[in-house]
């Protein structure tokens, strides 16, 4: 998308986002509501007239990453109206309302009318700003689109129950209508996101539902953001006879300590995982199975870390996003005792990254010498980059346009986080 050099009606919006796949589908939600209100969407690095942030507050480090870039926004431009929503605003608003600059802050409640409230509330901010010749950030190659919203089953550390409520779906037919909106638009990749959207619907909906887009749509590929064991049902498994659907799942384990889950409020069990692990590995040729680890949660012994470790060593994960457990207000986690010390919780999140990072060479190590289907969704300093249908970055150099494109791509040689690709010249996908 470029914007013309102009003059806007209404001005010009910067959004940006902290946080989770959710939160970016909302945020890229928000963006066409701007544009379709006549707005001009610019990056967020731009001297706009409205800067707004979707907020996290997962951990005490996303609060600070929040309260540093409203800081970084009222100092780009003073007079901008600045705009905080999400996650961490719905918590503390009146923190965030404390912030230099920050005018307006709306919860995750009223998120879907912010377009709206702003317009009705702070017309005056309706500058007339100039806007010169720019390229978005965003490509049009993976589009994030909300499925549901909600948890009711709170573990013992997480404070998302609270700011974002109980389980709700959105309507079977609405979502379909979007995915079909979002290949007219040039997406190649659609990934459906929620807090669990395993959940969706009840039952045997999610399947229902993957089972429609499938057969309704044109969309070349389709993701699931992220998966609990129980989900992984005979049913949902069948799907991936259709190639469209990436094999690719999230399957965030947390620990591998029983005692540490049990703690945590999980409701499964290290076996449980593993047999959930290893259906999907039967089911899905290739599968890249990828999980999140807290380390250092109230009271982790040295022994169940050690647990922990091995039992992501016997997964054999393709990635893991490594944290260390902070603590958020209000959870029952927060008032436990034994917490870990801060040099000690950063020495074992050390020691489980560089198992991250051996466990993902390992695991595409397999695809050397091999040809996949690669997205194509942006260039850096002269160097491609792109996703495979099972989640491993490729990067190309290149002087083709290969923006936005399914190509085959031979996998040549390892890269520090992906892989070096060569592009295949017979049966290209554009």
């Amino acid at each position: 998308m470029t914007v013309e050099e102009g003059w806007s009606s209404l001005g010009t919006v910067a959004l940006q986002t902290v946080g989770c796949k959710l939160n970016q589908a909302e945020t890229d939600s928000l963006a066409r509501k701007f544009l379709e209100a006549g707005y001009q969407v610019v990056a967020h690095d731009y001297a706009a007239d409205i800067y707004l942030l979707n907020t996290c507050t997962v951990t005490h480090i996303a609060d600070r990453k929040c309260r540093k870039l409203l800081r970084l926004a009222h100092r780009r431009n003073p007079g901008a109206l600045i705009v905080a929503t999400g996650c961490y605003a719905q918590r503390a608003p009146r923190e965030i309302a404390s912030i230099e600059g920050v005018e307006l802050v709306i919860g995750n409640r009223d998120k879907h009318r912010l377009v709206e409230i702003i317009e009705d509330t702070y017309s005056s901010h309706r500058a007339c700003s100039k806007v010169t010749e720019t390229e978005s950030t965003l490509l049009r190659t993976r589009a994030l689109l909300r499925i549901q919203e909600g948890c009711s089953q709170p573990c013992s550390f997480c404070i998302v129950p609270r700011v974002r409520g109980p389980e709700r779906s959105r309507p079977r037919e609405e979502i379909i209508t979007e995915v079909k909106d979002r290949v007219a638009e040039g997406y190649k990749e659609v990934i459906l996101t929620g807090t669990r959207i395993g959940c969706y619907g009840q039952d045997k909906s999610l399947p229902e539902l993957i089972k429609r887009i499938l057969k309704e749509s044109e969309l070349p590929r389709l993701r699931l953001s992220s998966l609990e064991p129980a989900d992984l049902t005979p049913d949902l498994l069948a799907l991936w006879e259709d190639n469209r659907l990436c094999p690719h799942i999230h399957l965030p384990l947390q620990s591998g300590s029983d005692s540490v889950l049990e703690r945590m409020g999980r409701v499964y069990s290290t076996p449980d995982y593993l047999r959930a692990a290893s259906l999907a590995r039967e089911a899905i040729p290739h599968l890249s199975l990828t999980t999140d680890i807290m380390v250092g949660f109230p009271g982790e012994s040295e022994q169940e870390f050690i647990e922990s470790y091995r039992f992501c060593e016997r997964i054999g994960f393709a990635g893991i996003h490594v944290f260390p457990y902070s603590p958020r207000p209000d959870t029952r986690a927060a008032r436990m005792e034994n917490t870990i010390a801060d040099g000690e919780r950063k020495q074992r999140s050390l020691l489980m990254l560089d198992l991250a990072r051996s466990s993902g060479q390992r695991f595409r190590e397999q695809f050397l010498g091999r040809n996949m289907n690669v997205l194509w969704e942006g260039k850096k300093d002269g160097i491609w980059f792109g996703l495979t249908d099972n989640y491993f970055r490729v990067f190309l150099p290149s002087k083709e346009l290969v923006a936005n494109k399914l190509l085959s791509t031979n996998m040549v040689a390892q890269k520090e986080n992906g892989l070096w690709g060569e592009l295949i010249t017979q049966g290209l996908k554009s």
